[in-house]
């Protein structure tokens, strides 16, 4: 059985491979430690100087496993079923590209936006769908790339923004063909790969600072506590996950 995440190298680069294509790379808890644990090793890892985040099959990643999410709505409430990947991605000191190579909905399009660079396949397409589910998905975040306007309309609408149209509004750097994909993201992690490991770091981590993400991340933490615990939240995700199932995926 192939692991539903991989990781590879190609000289200083890490490359992370979510592989649960049966389920479009929901992430089931099994996903989120694979994933964690992978970004963990390559940041440890001297060698590695910038590593990549993609997706197998037609999907990058469709966010939490609502299957498993309603389950835990059931059984003792509604937790955060991606915190161990959004933990791994928010202190990864190091460069991280997302290659997008198709859906990014949901958590998927939030761990997008948490990297430090976004190449998409022109077949990719993010979804925000907090609003609908009832929660806030992605406000901390979108703001410092796409600006405040265009982050409340795509966090209030909840609807899907294709490739082109995140390339217009600052979502992602660069839009390619499927194919070209993996090589356009390998050419620039290697570019980055090239220079200064400690320099890297450090540029990150003034960037950041400089864009002072942390407050609103806080902020977003804050308000989905309560918001999973609200009985309008478990209906909405359960309809959700519902209309999800008749369509026969995640």
């Amino acid at each position: 059985m192939d692991p539903i995440c991989n990781t590879e190298r190609d000289g200083h680069v890490g490359i992370v491979r979510m592989q649960r294509t049966d389920k479009h790379n929901a992430f089931n808890r099994a996903l989120d430690q694979a994933v964690a644990a992978a970004l963990r090793d390559l940041d440890a890892d001297d060698a590695v100087h910038v590593a990549i985040l993609t997706g197998s099959g037609a999907a990058f990643s469709a966010g939490a496993d609502m299957q498993e999410a309603v389950a835990s709505i059931e059984g003792k409430g509604r937790t955060e079923g991606m915190a161990a990947v959004y933990a791994a991605i928010a202190g990864f000191r190091k460069p991280l590209i997302a290659s997008v190579n198709g859906i990014a909905y949901g958590g998927g399009a939030l761990i997008a936006t948490m990297c430090d660079i976004r190449i998409a396949s022109d077949t990719a397409a993010f979804r925000f769908p907090g609003a609908a589910y009832g929660l806030v998905v992605g406000g901390s975040a979108l703001p410092r790339l796409v600006g405040p306007a265009f982050a409340k309309e795509l966090l209030f609408t909840a609807r899907v923004v294709r490739a082109d149209e995140a390339l217009r509004i600052g979502l992602v750097n660069h839009v390619v063909p499927y194919p070209e994909l993996e090589d356009a993201a390998l050419d620039m992690a290697r570019q980055i790969a090239a220079n200064s490991p400690p320099a890297l770091v450090a540029t990150k981590h003034v960037v950041d600072r400089a864009t002072e993400v942390d407050a609103g991340v806080h902020a977003e933490a804050d308000a989905n506590r309560g918001l999973r615990e609200s009985p309008e939240h478990h209906e909405r995700f359960r309809a959700a996950a519902d209309r999800v199932a008749r369509r026969g995926g995640d």
